[in-house]
């Protein structure tokens, strides 16, 4: 999100019409519901959950425990388990 100064975007009268409401305050214009993205749609951080959920299950599949997969990847037991019991409800 960036700040753009009103005077550079916006017509006169509505900056009047918008300072009736709000005077020398911030607003948030919310994007158009057709140019919302999904989280994670602008980083690889979702290709990288799913991969690296995908290496848990397969770990745990081979024998790791759940105890030392959360020791690896730094996360509780349960959420190991969260990981575990939706890769193979989902694969």
């Amino acid at each position: 999100m960036k700040y753009e100064k009103a005077e550079n975007i916006l017509p006169q009268g509505i900056i009047k019409l918008i300072q009736k409401y709000t005077d020398g305050g911030y607003i948030y214009i919310p994007r158009k519901n057709e140019n919302k993205k999904s989280w994670g749609e602008n980083t690889e951080t979702k290709k990288y959950l799913k991969e690296r959920d995908k290496e848990i299950f397969n770990k745990h599949s081979s024998g790791a425990s759940v105890k030392i997969l959360s020791e690896q990847y730094f996360l509780t037991e349960s959420s190991i388990r969260r990981i575990i019991r939706h890769q193979r409800n989902y694969d």
